[in-house]
Order: C-alpha cells, then structure tokens, then sequence
C-alpha cells in the first residue's frame, strides 16, 4: 500500500498542468480583461498631466496634454509618427526630441494598461524558474524585444510575476539603458476595476546595490533591500 500511494503521488505531480510563458500571459490578459483593450478609448490623469488612448486592433493615437501657466501642450504618438503642439500650433521638432517625448509618452500609457501589450508583436517571452514571494507563488516571465518593431528602447529587459493561483500580475521589473541606466521593482499597491478591466497603481523601487543580480531582485524585495522612490498612481480612468 506504502509503495501504491507513492505511485499514485508521483503521478499526480506529474500531472500537475505547466504552462509556457505564452499561456501565462494569455490566462493573464483572460483574468484581467486586458484584450478589450484592443478596441478601447482609455482616458487618465497621471502626475497632474492627462492621458488618452485610442486603440482600434493594432492602430493606436496615444496622447499626452500638460498644462502650465502660459501653454498647453499636447502630444501625441501615432503608429508611424509623433506631433507635439503648443497652443494648437504644430511644433517643429529634431529627431531626438521626438524620440525623447514618444518614448515618455509611450512609457506611461505602456505601463497603464499591462499586461495588455504583452502579445505585441517584437515581444519575445522566456519563462524562468518559479519563485515564493511572501508566502505566494508566482510565474516568472522575461520579456526582451526585437529591434524591428520594438522601439527605441529595444534592448531594455522586463520580467513580471503572474500569480500560480489566478495568473494576476503582481510584480514587474525592468533594466533600462536611457539616461545612464538602472533598474526599477514594481508591486502592486492598489487594484482599479473599470468595466470590467483591472488596472493597478504600483509602489516604484530601486535596488540599494546597483551591482545587484537583476533576476534575483524578487529576493531583494523579500529582504528589505530595495528602497522605495515613487507611487505609481492613476486618477480618474475612464474607459469607452
């Protein structure tokens, strides 16, 4: 009977479903309703700036309008360029303010609607060892990009952690190479339904020791060792 339970044991873990980092995301995007956003108009205030996107299955109109004491400036990223008006009047831009405003621009709407983006198609997607995070375990996923398609930040490197038990993402990081470089941690500090479509507002980190092992930062996290910058929050979503 002793060995026909360990039989039996064996054979259950071995049948326990595995997932590729595909399905990962796929179950993800499912769980979080993030696909309709494919055909969405999402509108939020960040940081005193407002946001709106307009996607409709691949095309896309991302905006970005600051307001000060003596202009209103707008900009807007398009699939195949970016316009910067001031006051109505279109700006002339060089090459490298363009790409420095798409790219800011681009940032805060691609974080705003994660995991959504995630099947885009310069997206490459490897999945690495599972790990415990305060008690939970979680899918680790790295994300890395192609340089056609993937932008002017290419080369920068994601990876997020999917729940084992509902696939919501959780936590994210990323090393990026703009302005000298750095990595960042990102956990979840709230969670927003808005028809039907979570959103989440994170906790900003940096790791102490900049030498650090970027795959190992969720240990970092675990032990203290990472210090909290900045709250990634959004007001006022609407989604059409």
């Amino acid at each position: 009977m002793k060995y026909l339970y360990i039989s039996l044991l064996i054979l259950l873990v071995s049948c326990k479903p595995k997932f590729t980092a595909q399905e990962i995301i796929d179950q993800s995007l499912a769980y979080s309703k993030s696909n309709n956003i494919a055909e969405a108009t999402i509108s939020f205030a960040f940081r005193n700036n407002n946001y709106k996107a307009i996607r409709n299955n691949g095309a896309f109109e991302l905006t970005r309008v600051v307001q000060n004491d003596t202009a209103t400036i707008k900009d807007i990223l398009f699939n195949d360029g970016f316009k910067r008006f001031v006051n109505d009047s279109l700006v002339n831009l060089s090459e490298e303010d363009k790409n420095k405003y798409s790219n800011s621009v681009n940032s805060v709407h691609y974080f705003s609607v994660l995991p959504f983006g995630l099947n885009d198609k310069a997206v490459q997607k490897k999945l690495l060892d599972p790990v415990t995070i305060k008690g939970k375990e979680y899918y680790k996923v790295r994300v890395t990009f192609t340089e056609e398609g993937g932008g002017e930040d290419f080369d920068d490197v994601f990876i997020y952690w999917f729940s084992k038990e509902n696939f919501q993402l959780d936590y994210l990081a990323y090393k990026y190479h703009t302005n000298g470089g750095g990595v960042r941690f990102r956990d979840v500090k709230e969670e927003k339904l808005v028809d039907g479509i979570r959103f989440a507002d994170y906790n900003n980190y940096k790791p102490l020791d900049k030498e650090m092992d970027f795959y190992n930062i969720d240990k970092l996290y675990e032990e203290g060792k990472l210090k909290k910058l900045s709250e990634i929050v959004l007001d006022n979503i609407t989604v059409e």
